[in-house]
């Protein structure tokens, strides 16, 4: 058995004769995160509607679990997990029954009830799906997405809308799926996510892969920054003159300080000897490497999409 889930290779999918996805290659293990991030408008949800078997690529070959999803769908549907990221429910159904109708369709599913207790969903078991908060819509969506133990598991915007103890407990659960063996494909805006959950990276941008990795290697090299809070009345000209060459200063936002470029000892030492000398106090100094929404921001650009 092949520690490969997802193998892509070569995508193409067109509408009115534009590439959504043009050439995408891309493959996911077993046990394994992988993050696909991309903008708005960049084919990550067309790739992964090919993926889980809902359009036929109009060239490239991928395999799920080794099976084609399209024509081999009967076989694939019941060994993956689909989260969508708002409706796909009866608005008449409730938690628990919605639960155990999914939990049927399964050989091994989870329990129904602990799945409710750990997502708390307990108090609203009973309630109609159109009276749920968004909050516990998203929850319960991602119940039904894992309740059958998937083998892949597909999860877009999983912790939209949620408070900060679910989104730590769906976090929770991610990584128990993933160390059981799962193959969780993670579609997402929020950064922190994917740099938290993620094994691997897939950034897609105008239906092309344009990076790959994973977190560590895409935001590692000598690129580093200096941040820290001062008055924002302060003119920071003299900083920008008093820096090793490379570095480059910007404020983005008031009173906000951030320094990038090779930074080192001698780029910090300017720092404090330049704010000592005027009496200025760098609150919060910190130096710390890229993000990789750092990384995803320099690659795909900072301009808005439709």
């Amino acid at each position: 058995m092949t520690d490969l889930a997802i193998e892509a290779y070569g995508l193409v999918k067109k509408y009115a004769g534009r590439a959504a996805v043009d050439g995408v290659s891309f493959t996911a293990g077993r046990g394994r995160v992988l993050a696909l991030l991309g903008p708005n408008g960049a084919g990550k949800t067309t790739t992964v509607e090919i993926c889980e078997g809902y359009r036929r690529p109009d060239a490239g070959r991928v395999r799920v679990l080794g099976l084609d999803p399209v024509s081999e769908r009967p076989r694939l549907a019941p060994m993956l997990g689909v989260m969508l990221q708002e409706g796909g429910v009866y608005p008449s159904g409730r938690p628990l029954e919605l639960l155990q109708l999914f939990a049927a369709f399964t050989l091994d599913p989870l329990p129904a009830d602990q799945l409710l207790d750990r997502l708390g969903l307990r108090t609203s078991a009973r309630t109609p799906y159109r009276r749920l908060s968004g909050g516990q819509k998203q929850r319960l969506s991602l119940a039904l997405a894992v309740i059958g133990r998937p083998s892949v598991l597909f999860l877009d915007e999983p912790t939209t809308g949620l408070d900060p103890q679910a989104r730590a407990e769906t976090w929770a659960l991610i990584s128990e799926l993933r160390t059981e063996g799962a193959c969780v494909v993670l579609t997402t805006h929020n950064m922190e996510e994917a740099e938290k959950l993620a094994d691997d990276v897939v950034i897609i941008n105008n239906g092309r892969v344009i990076a790959t990795g994973t977190p560590q290697a895409l935001t590692s090299g000598a690129q580093r920054q200096i941040s820290f809070d001062a008055p924002d009345s302060v003119d920071y000209a003299g900083l920008a003159a008093a820096l090793p060459a490379g570095c480059v200063i910007a404020q983005p936002g008031a009173g906000r300080v951030l320094i990038s470029g090779p930074v080192d000892a001698a780029a910090i030492a300017a720092v404090t000897h330049w704010c000592a000398a005027r009496g200025v106090l760098p609150d919060n100094l910190r130096v710390q490497s890229r993000s990789l929404e750092d990384v995803f921001l320099q690659l795909t650009g900072t301009a808005l999409r439709p």
